[in-house]
């Protein structure tokens, strides 16, 4: 009873958490004295439950799975109750010489470190604000650059906000041509920004000149989604069209795209440039070759709603994510290499848009009618990892800094939001701790 009362205060000490209850993760409490007082070992304990051994070097992680496993496994052990066949190392007699009231392996469990827990601030750590930013689930308005400048479509202007000077500089006012900004684009080199107009045209911007380059023609309704694929310019409209662009040539476009019945409103090139994905106010989700595709390789028909949230994982190739509006709700996972559908998470509110983590198998949604939130995810559990709050209309705005560390939402609310949200570099081990009974919320 001693060594049971001392192995919770240290258990408590070290930082193990809450004592386990069904249906919940284990404590370090509940496995030192299942140590200490039924000789159950804690390797066995831990080999039982598939997780690392504690007395081999440096440990191994747990995760919140595996320990409910091993809580579960507890309440029926083989070795409560019953004879021990034979004494193991863990539960040999302590030295006489020693002063703690533990075992070696015990001890070895509690002197392993813990993993911090990951904390994302639920506030935004700047906020600006963007006077006419329209509330239209349809539109792309918002987009950072490679050279880490902010770009949004305000009414019938262009502005740009450096993350580094905090400069804010107008580059387009479409006022004169009766007309409005109706979507934005950045080329991957961030010299150069395409802006999509309500009367379906596409401009291409010097910045460092703010000067107008070239006007491309062929859509007959807005241009509400643009996407690059190095000199290619995609863009797609109300006329339900995706117009391909050589940026070098002479030519308003050389390839038309006709797949959809409704506006386009999501455009998204996968990473290695070999395939473009579309979503339309028609619920479809089409994929397309590179070059002279005439139909999509892939329709996905899943969607109950229009579908503007398009994202390609930089992690898994083919991997491709999309999000539902309002009638819908769900963000659904696909392998783009066989056509087959991947996983679907009901999300319980419309889905505007969708990134990747550039460093971490993570992603981020916004979200409209009707908790207006922003969710980090953890793929491929789907577990959220933070559900962040502000906005008082649809996030129907997204866009990641250049580092892959903060991530600006817009809304209708007429505020552009900043969040830190990922980690900067990737990591290079895995927390090994055996005290990780920690679930991040």
């Amino acid at each position: 009873a001693a060594a049971a009362a001392a192995a919770a205060t240290a258990s408590d000490g070290a930082g193990g958490g809450a004592h386990g209850h069904p249906g919940g993760p284990p404590s370090t409490y509940n496995i030192l004295l299942r140590n200490e007082l039924l000789g159950a070992g804690i390797d066995r304990t831990l080999a039982s439950a598939g997780l690392p051994s504690a007395t081999a070097d440096g440990g191994g992680a747990s995760s919140p799975t595996q320990l409910d496993s091993l809580w579960s496994n507890s309440e029926t052990s083989s070795s409560c109750f019953q004879y021990k066949h034979e004494l193991s190392d863990a539960s040999a007699p302590p030295s006489p010489y020693t002063l703690s009231p533990v075992g070696k392996t015990s001890e070895k469990l509690l002197m392993s470190p813990r993993k911090t827990p990951r904390k994302i601030s639920k506030v935004p750590f700047k906020v600006l604000d963007a006077p006419q930013l329209k509330d239209d689930f349809y539109l792309n308005l918002v987009d950072w650059s490679s050279q880490n400048v902010l770009c949004v479509g305000l009414e019938s202007c262009v502005y740009l906000w450096s993350a580094c000077t905090s400069k804010v500089t107008k580059i387009c006012d479409l006022r004169g041509e009766n007309d409005s900004v109706t979507s934005v684009q950045w080329m991957p080199r961030g010299s150069h920004l395409a802006v999509g107009t309500n009367k379906g045209c596409v401009q291409l911007w010097d910045v460092q000149k703010c000067k107008r380059v070239r006007t491309f023609t062929g859509h007959e309704g807005r241009v509400g989604a643009l996407a690059w694929n190095n000199s290619t310019l995609s863009s797609g409209s109300r006329d339900r069209f995706i117009l391909q662009r050589d940026v070098r040539a002479s030519d308003h476009f050389y390839e038309r795209l006709g797949g959809h019945k409704q506006e386009v409103c999501g455009l998204k090139w996968s990473p290695d440039g070999q395939h473009l994905a579309s979503g339309g106010n028609d619920n479809k989700l089409l994929v397309w070759a590179s070059r002279n595709s005439s139909t999509p390789l892939h329709r996905f028909l899943e969607h109950k709603a229009a579908i503007k949230a398009i994202a390609w994982s930089p992690h898994q190739h083919g991997l491709l994510a999309s999000g539902g509006g309002t009638a819908d709700q769900c963000i659904r996972f696909w392998n783009t290499l066989t056509g087959q559908p991947l996983q679907t998470v009901d999300t319980r509110s419309q889905v505007c848009n969708l990134v990747w983590s550039k460093t971490s198998n993570e992603l981020v949604s916004t979200h409209g009618y009707s908790q207006n939130q922003v969710i980090v995810w953890k793929y491929p559990s789907m577990s959220q990892i933070a559900t962040l709050t502000g906005h008082s209309m649809r996030v129907l705005y997204l866009a990641m800094s250049p580092d892959g560390q903060t991530i600006v939402t817009g809304a209708g609310d007429e505020t552009l939001r900043f969040w830190n949200v990922f980690s900067k570099s990737r990591s290079t081990m895995e927390s090994r701790s055996l005290l990780d009974f920690s679930r991040i919320r």
